[in-house]
């Protein structure tokens, strides 16, 4: 029996397989192409994803000879938005393509030790108290498996999720969108050149530079589709979609991939039935805006990971599973949200261009710039918390910059091996009992905190960390307990008996490992 299967190969089955392995976990991921898809939907990863493979000692892997883009748009309004303002160790989007980062990710978890299946697919579920039967079909016929917790990353049109019953409520297509990656002999026949976005009374075009000599072209039509899903796009289609839009004709040719989605928007009732679970696009399916979908399910992945591993373990505290839906359901539903309002904006019908216009006076609002540029860039989330807890609960930890016996560091470093930590920002060794009690779940880490005077080459401190800093001086800020998945479960005095802290050691780590 395995521990847990995946149902899914794409980015977000293949992070969280990392995250299972990370901590011993038996995982088998069952993906349907026999080879990795060339293709890409998304093309960025967000400051908050690029943070959290900060905190597995992946982010330089991705950034490797990849462009950071300090800016984003917002409905293909003008100003742009300022990423670089943001409180974030990352404050850039990275301009990755999504088969890139499948690879990446692919690569992390062969080298973690998952049993990657591809050519299998999911075909039948059925659950029990102890566990769950699969029915899979790979290329040598059907067989069964049998698995602790079946997690579905299987896209939206996920198997998974129809298979196990869960509900999928939300609304249609109401608009009709083309993808193709094509050759443009003369961008000159676009309004707006490569890149660039034309709106016209008919829907939008966009088009973005690929590697030479292939662009793609994307168009939007503000009507409801005329055909189904799964009717293949030929280039005819897409050049009398372009002609419509734009009211002229463009030579394209040689497509290598042609595709089509439109504005569906909906979003799982629940996360979690029992021993089956849904991440990324098999929980929510939106208009796709600004990579929105790609990063939304990483994040899940890491917020489940860890809590998924202590439930095999056996360590898990009660309702720690069920905290993955809690805390990840409304971010989803805070993104549909945005993609719809984003879509409505960029509606061509010219009742629509006032509400652009203020918009745009909105957008140069420093305020309003920097609150949508959280929203976007994820760095806004924060989970629920107690009406006494300290600000930074609930939030992403800052990614100080340490000094410890064992020289300099940060944490983004201190999480590389998943645990939690209990960060101990005094001299003290008031919080040693504690932390040997929940040991080895977290580490306790004596630490100073680095201003940028002090940092030394190779660890200065930027503007978001030197922010994090005044904050914690302002708020004394003695001790951290931070989760795997960086986000921060207690703050206060470093005091073993301090307000909160056992309370949050158990909800987080369950019941100590020794008295």
């Amino acid at each position: 029996m395995a521990d847990v299967i995946i149902a899914g190969g794409g980015p977000v089955g293949m992070l969280l397989a990392c995250e299972l392995r990370l901590h011993g976990v038996d995982v088998v991921v069952l993906e349907k192409l026999s080879e990795p898809s060339p293709h890409s939907r998304a093309f960025r990863l967000q400051p908050r994803t690029m943070e959290m493979l900060d905190y597995r000692g992946l982010a330089e892997r991705f950034r490797q000879d990849r462009p950071q883009w300090p800016k984003a748009h917002f409905a293909g309004l003008q100003p742009l938005l300022d990423l670089s303002r943001l409180t974030s160790s990352h404050p850039y989007s990275l301009l990755i393509p999504q088969a890139h980062t499948e690879r990446l990710l692919e690569e992390r978890a062969t080298e973690l030790g998952a049993g990657i299946r591809r050519g299998h697919e999911v075909t039948g579920v059925a659950q029990d108290r102890d566990g769950v039967h699969v029915l899979a079909t790979g290329p040598e016929g059907p067989y069964d498996l049998r698995c602790r917790y079946l997690v579905g990353c299987d896209g939206g049109r996920s198997t998974v999720r129809r298979l196990a019953g869960f509900d999928f409520p939300g609304t249609g297509a109401s608009v009709t969108a083309l993808l193709g990656d094509v050759i443009l002999d003369d961008p000159g026949q676009l309004p707006s050149g490569v890149p660039g976005t034309t709106r016209t009374a008919r829907g939008l075009l966009m088009a973005v530079a690929l590697e030479a000599p292939y662009v793609r072209v994307l168009t939007t039509e503000f009507r409801p589709p005329q055909d189904g899903a799964d009717v293949p796009v030929t280039l005819d289609d897409l050049r009398e979609s372009i002609a419509r839009v734009i009211g002229t004709p463009v030579d394209i040719r040689e497509p290598r991939w042609l595709s089509r989605f439109s504005d569906a928007t909906r979003l799982a009732g629940r996360y979690r039935d029992g021993r089956v679970l849904l991440a990324g696009d098999a929980a929510h399916i939106h208009f796709p805006i600004g990579a929105q979908g790609l990063n939304l399910g990483l994040q899940e992945a890491m917020n489940l990971g860890w809590k998924l591993a202590a439930e095999v373990r056996g360590d898990a505290p009660e309702a720690l599973l069920d905290s993955y839906h809690d805390e990840r359901h409304p971010v989803a539903r805070r993104v549909l949200q945005e993609t719809r309002a984003q879509l409505a904006l960029m509606n061509p019908d010219p009742r629509t261009d006032p509400l652009r216009e203020l918009f745009g006076e909105l957008l140069a609002l420093a305020p309003v710039n920097a609150h949508l540029s959280a929203l976007v860039a994820g760095t806004d989330v924060g989970y629920p918390q107690d009406g006494h807890a300290h600000p930074w609960t609930g939030r992403a930890v800052p990614d100080l910059a340490l000094k410890t016996e064992d020289g300099r560091t940060r944490i983004a470093e201190l999480l590389h091996p998943g645990r939690g930590i209990l960060l101990d920002l005094t001299d003290s060794d008031a919080l040693s009992a504690p932390a040997r009690t929940w040991a080895p779940r977290i580490d306790l880490v004596r630490a100073r905190t680095l201003h940028s005077a002090d940092a030394g080459a190779g660890a200065a401190v930027d503007t978001a960390t030197q922010s994090a800093l005044e904050t914690a001086t302002q708020t004394a800020v003695e001790a951290v307990l931070i989760r795997p998945d960086g986000h921060v479960a207690w703050a206060g005095p470093a005091d073993a008996a301090a307000p909160g802290l056992t309370d949050a050691l158990h909800t987080w780590f369950g019941p100590p490992a020794r008295p």
